[in-house]
């Protein structure tokens, strides 16, 4: 099976914060994919910007150092690299002094095409960089902004935040972006819920036992210590990606596919979430934090071992159990954890059936296995329906708990995209499905404030884990006392 590319209409996209990590490993590569898909319309230009004092051509160099990097070797096209090289200019600009911006605004000129301003910078510099657009008159009544998380700290500071950015730009033209919400597999989930008769009527407290959501990384700081320990794994990782992904499978179906009609129900699940303060902290959270061990690379330092300070009581590890107060979910609890230096790198969503009231099998057969929707998002994006089958040859009935699987990457033949290929070209289109609206981003912070005071209180200490592991033993005590266990995700 192969797909169709559908080109944008031509824009200006001016990324601020160039010459930083973002754009060099996700935002260019990602942009020179979808010109090599002929996404592109003429003329489209992309001007970088930041602080540092480069020339256009020198950008375009460590433009092109970072494509040489960052994009496999068999998707370099020469060609098309220097015509992608060729789009790029770059000014320096100081958001702090305004200095530059005069520049940037002659660089755009008036020119109608489709203008976004994306802020691939520290949450610190978002009301600066807003202020100068707005005094220098780069914003049209069409621009679009794209922010990158984390917006704010809590409910308050991302209040701040909206309120900064929405002087100059309204709702409409804002784009909260959370890359979770731009892989293959998590706009899967709305097809797989919505457009097939099979699952939908299933997907209720009367089938569903439990669902799993696990986004574990292998890797510990990459040098976002100073980011991270201000933030940890709740702040960092649950607030936005794990909250958004648990929206989507618990969400009511839409009445349509319409951006505000999605958001809609996905903010009603934020509002319906059990609360979680001081007096069931204990019972429903557990945080952690990784000591020394190994990992696929060999021996690592643990977490505080990695700070300057050489201390912290910042989390690196999170497990919850979270549960919707509405009728299709009341009594199916929602596990939730998230990680560094865990065993493995894996993100993906569980959906664990119960299992049939009664069992017409002998003991001979074996038990009968309650079914799973294993949806993986990383790595090897996929969708495993576990089902019970019989043995296949003689010697009478045995069952077999086995997968129907579909890989995407077998089953289409076609380049899966990054997600910041699909979400910038969304914001070129002005499609607002996939990004978080004012009120989302409000409500997944009022949720989480109360289990960070409580945090904070001193009523639950952090918990060593071993470097390499799944987590301090507390995470596996919070489901295993329910009667379930993590799914194995090796």
């Amino acid at each position: 099976m192969t797909s169709q590319t559908i080109p944008v209409e031509p824009f200006d996209l001016v990324v601020f914060g160039a010459t930083g990590d973002l754009a060099e490993r996700k935002l260019l590569p990602a942009l020179y994919q979808r010109q090599r898909a002929g996404q592109f319309s003429e003329p489209t230009r992309i001007i970088g910007s930041s602080r540092s004092a480069h020339t256009s051509e020198e950008y375009r160099e460590i433009a092109r150092q970072a494509l040489t990097e960052h994009v496999a070797s068999e998707d370099i096209d020469q060609d098309e690299l220097e015509r992608f090289i060729a789009r790029l200019s770059y000014i320096p600009a100081n958001a702090r002094s305004g200095e530059g911006f005069e520049d940037l605004k002659a660089a755009i000129g008036d020119s109608d095409a489709i203008r976004a301003f994306y802020l691939a910078v520290a949450p610190g510099l978002f009301g600066d960089i807003v202020q100068q657009i707005d005094q220098h008159d780069l914003a049209t009544p069409t621009s679009r902004i794209i922010v990158e998380k984390p917006i704010g700290r809590s409910l308050e500071t991302a209040r701040e935040v909206n309120a900064t950015i929405g002087k100059v730009f309204d709702e409409q033209r804002i784009f909260r972006i959370d890359h979770y919400l731009g892989k293959e597999t998590v706009q899967n989930l709305m097809a797989l819920r919505f457009a097939n008769a099979l699952y939908e009527p299933l997907w209720n407290s009367a089938h569903i036992d439990h669902v799993q959501i696990t986004v574990a990384e292998s890797v510990g700081l990459e040098g976002r210590a100073d980011y991270y320990d201000k933030a940890g794994a709740l702040r960092d990782m649950v607030q936005n990606h794990i909250l958004q992904l648990l929206c989507l499978v618990a969400m009511e179906a839409p009445a349509s596919m319409d951006a505000d009609a999605v958001r809609d129900e996905k903010l009603k699940v934020l509002r319906a979430l059990r609360p979680i303060t001081a007096h069931n902290s204990q019972k429903f959270t557990v945080r952690g934090q990784y000591r020394a061990g190994a990992s696929a690379g060999g021996a690592v330092k643990g977490y505080a071992e990695e700070l300057t300070e050489g201390q912290s009581n910042t989390e690196t590890f999170v497990a919850l159990k979270a549960e919707i107060e509405n009728w299709r979910w009341a009594g199916v609890p929602f596990y939730l954890r998230t990680g560094k230096r865990l065993a493995a790198r894996v993100s993906e969503i569980v959906i664990q059936f119960k299992p049939v009231p009664h069992s017409i099998f002998d003991e001979g057969a074996g038990k009968a296995v309650a079914n799973q929707l294993v949806i993986r998002l990383q790595p090897d994006e996929g969708v495993k329906q576990w089902i019970m089958i019989k043995d296949p040859g003689p010697g009478g009935m045995r069952l077999r708990h086995v997968p129907l699987d579909m890989s995407f990457a077998e089953s289409f033949d076609v380049r899966n995209p990054d997600a910041y290929e699909r979400l910038i070209m969304d914001v070129i289109r002005g499609n607002q499905t996939l990004f978080m609206r004012r009120d989302e981003v409000e409500a997944a912070w009022r949720w989480i404030d109360p289990i960070v005071a409580a945090w904070e209180d001193g009523a639950q200490a952090v918990q060593a884990y071993t470097a390499g592991t799944w987590g301090p033993s507390a995470s596996i005590a919070l489901i295993e006392r329910d009667g379930r266990t993590w799914h194995e995700s090796i």
